[in-house]
Protein backbone atom coordinates (compact mmCIF):
# COMPACT_ATOMS: atom_id res chain seq x y z
CA UNK A 1 0.00 0.00 0.00
CA UNK A 2 1.35 3.43 -0.72
CA UNK A 3 0.26 6.86 1.03
CA UNK A 4 2.42 9.56 -0.42
CA UNK A 5 1.17 12.91 -0.72
CA UNK A 6 3.60 15.86 -2.86
CA UNK A 7 2.70 19.60 -2.53
CA UNK A 8 3.83 22.59 -4.09
CA UNK A 9 2.50 26.37 -2.75
CA UNK A 10 2.97 29.10 -0.50
CA UNK A 11 3.02 29.47 3.22
CA UNK A 12 -0.05 31.07 4.04
CA UNK A 13 1.60 32.04 7.46
CA UNK A 14 4.91 32.81 8.98
CA UNK A 15 5.80 29.51 10.49
CA UNK A 16 5.95 28.83 14.45
CA UNK A 17 7.72 26.27 16.51
CA UNK A 18 6.16 24.46 19.23
CA UNK A 19 8.00 22.88 21.65
CA UNK A 20 6.84 19.75 22.57
CA UNK A 21 8.01 17.17 25.41
CA UNK A 22 11.33 15.10 24.97
CA UNK A 23 12.79 17.86 23.31
CA UNK A 24 10.40 17.42 20.15
CA UNK A 25 9.71 20.53 17.58
CA UNK A 26 6.84 20.80 15.92
CA UNK A 27 5.10 23.44 13.27
CA UNK A 28 1.95 23.70 11.36
CA UNK A 29 1.89 25.38 8.05
CA UNK A 30 -0.98 25.90 5.84
CA UNK A 31 -0.19 25.50 2.22
CA UNK A 32 -1.79 27.30 -0.51
CA UNK A 33 -2.23 25.27 -3.59
CA UNK A 34 -3.89 26.26 -6.67
CA UNK A 35 -6.07 23.58 -8.93
CA UNK A 36 -4.81 23.26 -12.23
CA UNK A 37 -8.15 24.19 -13.89
CA UNK A 38 -10.67 26.96 -14.06
CA UNK A 39 -14.47 26.61 -12.09
CA UNK A 40 -17.61 27.54 -13.86
CA UNK A 41 -16.99 31.55 -13.50
CA UNK A 42 -13.29 30.88 -14.88
CA UNK A 43 -11.37 31.21 -11.54
CA UNK A 44 -9.18 29.23 -10.40
CA UNK A 45 -9.55 28.04 -6.53
CA UNK A 46 -6.78 27.68 -4.04
CA UNK A 47 -6.88 25.08 -1.49
CA UNK A 48 -5.38 25.64 2.22
CA UNK A 49 -3.72 22.50 3.04
CA UNK A 50 -2.71 21.87 6.87
CA UNK A 51 0.62 20.13 6.73
CA UNK A 52 2.67 19.27 9.50
CA UNK A 53 6.17 19.59 10.32
CA UNK A 54 8.65 17.72 12.85
CA UNK A 55 12.17 18.49 14.37
CA UNK A 56 14.70 19.03 11.76
CA UNK A 57 12.03 19.81 9.11
CA UNK A 58 10.20 22.55 11.55
CA UNK A 59 13.28 24.08 12.50
CA UNK A 60 14.87 24.84 8.82
CA UNK A 61 11.76 25.97 8.13
CA UNK A 62 11.10 28.25 10.54
CA UNK A 63 14.75 29.69 9.89
CA UNK A 64 14.63 29.80 6.26
CA UNK A 65 10.77 30.64 5.15
CA UNK A 66 8.17 33.28 5.47
CA UNK A 67 4.56 33.88 4.78
CA UNK A 68 4.37 33.93 0.32
CA UNK A 69 7.08 31.64 0.21
CA UNK A 70 6.69 28.77 -2.62
CA UNK A 71 7.86 25.33 -1.01
CA UNK A 72 7.57 21.87 -1.99
CA UNK A 73 6.19 19.11 0.52
CA UNK A 74 6.68 15.78 0.25
CA UNK A 75 4.92 13.55 2.84
CA UNK A 76 2.08 11.26 4.01
CA UNK A 77 -2.20 11.74 4.65
CA UNK A 78 -3.27 11.36 8.29
CA UNK A 79 -6.61 11.34 9.63
CA UNK A 80 -7.32 11.46 13.23
CA UNK A 81 -10.45 12.54 15.39
CA UNK A 82 -11.41 14.51 18.25
CA UNK A 83 -14.53 15.18 20.08
CA UNK A 84 -16.18 18.95 20.24
CA UNK A 85 -19.38 19.56 21.64
CA UNK A 86 -20.25 15.88 21.55
CA UNK A 87 -19.79 15.57 18.10
CA UNK A 88 -16.98 13.61 16.44
CA UNK A 89 -14.92 15.66 14.06
CA UNK A 90 -12.07 13.93 11.49
CA UNK A 91 -9.47 15.87 10.75
CA UNK A 92 -7.11 15.55 7.65
CA UNK A 93 -2.99 16.78 7.58
CA UNK A 94 -0.13 16.15 5.75
CA UNK A 95 2.95 15.25 7.56
CA UNK A 96 6.00 16.43 6.13
CA UNK A 97 8.91 13.99 5.45
CA UNK A 98 10.92 16.25 3.28
CA UNK A 99 10.72 20.02 2.36
CA UNK A 100 12.21 21.63 -0.55
CA UNK A 101 12.05 25.64 -0.40
CA UNK A 102 11.40 26.14 -4.24
CA UNK A 103 11.36 30.46 -4.03
CA UNK A 104 11.52 33.20 -1.81
CA UNK A 105 8.96 35.91 -1.39
CA UNK A 106 11.18 38.39 -0.09
CA UNK A 107 12.17 41.81 -1.46
CA UNK A 108 15.56 42.17 -1.42
CA UNK A 109 17.64 45.34 0.02
CA UNK A 110 19.83 47.39 -2.78
CA UNK A 111 22.63 49.09 -1.30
Amino acid sequence: MLNQVVLVGRLTDEPNIVDIDDNKKKTVVNLAVNRPFKNSEGLYETDFIRCVLWNGIATNTKEYCHKGDIVGIKGRLQTSTYEENEEKKYLTEVIAERITFISSNKKEEKD
